[in-house]
């Protein structure tokens, strides 16, 4: 294996020799700011006939980091993050300062809004029980943790436009990950090491009950570097006021690591020897690591002498994310549990990308290496968290219901000139729960927190509905904009010539039919189907007489309009045997979160409709299949809205902490 670049203790203070304990709250907090019904069978042919028109410079010396003197005023990197060019090219916002891209590039080159958008579409796109700020930009969620009876979600957020920049950490609570509220902001980028950004950050519940921070900043120097902060006032349930260590950055790039490619710590492990070990993200000769350090105060590091692992061609790795998931069993682990029965998750955010992809393996820690199960699906070969619209994803240990719990990034598919149009970009998914599946061995299940069925009202059944092939059958249940669906699905053969099947997969869409697919839902769909997303399964025939099963997502007839991204997502999800197709779709407005098989593949999609919003939005079943009849069970609720509102100001000082679990 190859080593790092260096492996010497990487503090930049040398005054700290000696371990010392985690620093007292004497500091003064980061300043923040205030917050201000059954079915209709249609024509085959009309539903045939309107899919088939659709064809369609780095250093490889250290950093050198030296602290502005106390008159020198701290200014920000030559770039400005709200005014939008006018020129022929446009790099993606964010890439020019060092981060993956935060933007879309205008698909028609046309520069302004190029759709006749209006209020009342804006309006409908923003969702009802997904958290999202009030207005302006929000990208990774950061530091989610659970404290004194409220779970903490932290945020990178830019207070002052719908577009990326300005890197600051929004914080809101909640009792149960659905009803949020939100607070004055945890950090601003107000020092000389995070004046250009507060960016990705982990939190770690040491034994005592103290909690730090890592995160990273970008320096005024435009170098990333990791600082640590912590609450000041661990009694605050809230934990409301963030104090920045003195002696800020804890870490900085290593000799072979550009400036700009040294980010994202995760939430620390206990190793046997009493040790804290902290992972970053980099890159070296394009092949994605991840660093490890040891520490036991949280302010000097020892960078150990081997990556905990490295895959080439994978490129930049940010946002990685490291965790124990038990083989057998119904429960989550904490970060520093290892031992028999376990196995360990590495995740990466791939920077060339922007896929958050993962593999399973085996946490060797008398060398703190880690070796996947299946090279060939190694991190960045092989499994993803989710196959739509998703990124930048952080996992938490939650101790009241002892379970891992997932964030994840939904970005836009617009251009930021619709974004600033509507006053807002991006949101984050609702959490889901990861479990180890331990009927295949070989991935993940995630599953949305039980805790978004409070939202559920009434519900509509609909049993063994018969879909031939070649139609579209509605669902009758009133408003369809914000549901939860499950459905199962069973395929009757009709013993028909097969068709060819040697394009299986996902690529071709809904219009592409073979004997066994697809079929599955329309959903925020207009009554004339012109505007549809088909969440489907595309089952497909073998050589060895079984069946291989792709999950997809269609989005390319979500929107009328013409700079909108939209494409095909999807990957095969393993179908037992014993099993039915199944699927469980949240839809919520504009955003639809599709789980097969239990959560064994994932597909979030961001559409923009035109017509199938509002009254107007439809959810159908439909059957391309050429060779079999599919027949269809769903249970459907009607989903509330969450409450997500500022928490009353004038009632912080009166919230207590809940009784110990």
């Amino acid at each position: 294996m190859e080593t790092n670049p260096s492996h010497t203790t990487t503090s930049h203070y040398e005054h700290s020799s000696y371990y010392s304990p985690l620093p007292d709250h004497s500091s003064q907090p980061s300043p923040r700011r205030p917050l201000k019904g059954f079915a209709v069978i249609f024509a085959s042919m009309i539903f045939l006939m309107s899919l088939v028109t659709l064809i369609i410079t780095q250093s490889p010396e250290p950093a050198s980091l030296e602290k502005p003197e106390k008159d020198q005023p701290l200014s920000t990197k030559p770039t400005s993050f709200y005014n939008i060019s006018t020129s022929p090219v446009v790099l993606p916002r964010g890439v020019a300062q060092g981060v993956s891209a935060k933007s879309n590039p205008s698909l028609s080159g046309h520069h302004g809004v190029s759709y006749n958008w209006t209020n009342a579409m804006f309006s409908w796109q923003r969702t009802a029980y997904h958290f999202q700020p009030q207005k302006n930009w929000m990208n990774d969620p950061d530091g989610p943790l659970y404290h004194m009876g409220w779970y903490h979600l932290f945020y990178q957020y830019n207070p002052d436009s719908a577009v990326w920049g300005n890197i600051t950490w929004g914080h809101a609570v909640s009792r149960d990950l659905i009803h949020w509220l939100y607070l004055p902001f945890a950090m601003v980028p107000d020092q000389w090491y995070d004046i250009n950004g507060v960016w990705t950050g982990s939190a770690t519940i040491l034994p005592d009950g103290k909690i730090v921070m890592l995160y990273t900043g970008d320096t005024v120097d435009a170098v990333q570097v990791q600082n640590l902060a912590y609450p000041a006032n661990l009694s605050d349930p809230l934990l409301l006021d963030w104090v920045k260590y003195p002696d800020n950055p804890v870490l900085i790039p290593p000799i072979g690591i550009a400036i700009d490619e040294y980010r994202d710590p995760t939430t620390a492990w206990l190793g046997p020897d009493g040790m804290w070990r902290v992972t970053i993200g980099s890159k070296v000769n394009g092949a994605g690591v991840s660093l490890v350090y040891k520490t036991t105060n949280f302010t000097t590091y020892e960078l150990l002498e081997n990556y905990l692992h490295e895959v080439p061609g994978t490129g930049m790795w940010e946002c990685v994310d490291f965790y124990p998931v038990a083989i057998n069993g119904s429960t989550g682990l904490d970060t520093s549990v290892n031992g028999p029965g376990i196995k360990h998750l590495l995740k990466a955010s791939l920077d060339d990308t922007k896929v958050d992809v993962y593999a399973l393996g085996t946490y060797f820690v008398n060398n703190d290496t880690w070796v996947p199960d299946n090279p060939a699906e190694d991190v960045g070969l092989g499994l993803k968290y989710d196959y739509g619209r998703y990124y930048a994803s952080k996992t938490f240990y939650d101790p009241k219901f002892e379970r891992r719990v997932l964030w994840g990034w939904i970005n836009e598919t617009d251009t930021e000139y619709e974004d600033l149009a509507k006053g807002w970009a991006s949101l984050q998914t609702i959490p889901r729960t990861v479990l180890f599946d331990n009927k295949t061995g070989t991935n993940i299940l995630q599953w949305p927190v039980e805790e978004v069925e409070s939202l559920r009202l009434n519900s509509t059944d609909f049993e063994g509905v018969v879909v031939k092939p070649g139609s579209v059958v509605e669902l009758n249940i009133g408003t369809a904009t914000q549901l939860d669906i499950f459905a199962d699905f069973e395929i009757e053969s009709l013993g028909l010539e097969e068709t060819n099947e040697a394009n299986g997969g996902c690529r071709g869409g809904a219009v592409d039919r073979s004997s066994l697919g697809p079929f599955g839902l329309l959903v925020i769909a207009d009554e004339t189907l012109s505007e549809l997303t088909p969440i489907y399964f595309r089952p497909t025939n073998t050589s060895d007489g079984g069946l291989q099963t792709y999950f997809c997502a269609d989005e390319r007839r979500s929107s009328k309009a013409n700079d909108v991204f939209n494409q095909v997502y999807g990957s095969q999800v393993p179908v037992l045997d014993d099993e039915k197709f199944s699927m469980r779709l949240l839809v919520d407005h504009s955003i639809v979160e599709s789980f097969a098989q239990g959560g064994r593949t994932v597909i979030t999609s961001r559409v923009y409709p035109t017509e199938a919003i509002y009254g107007a939005a439809r959810l159908f079943l439909f059957n391309n299949a050429t060779g079999v009849n599919v027949k269809a069970t769903l249970k459907i609720w009607q989903l509330n809205s969450a409450f997500i509102h500022p928490f009353p100001l004038d009632q912080i000082d009166t919230v207590k902490p809940l009784q110990p679990f």
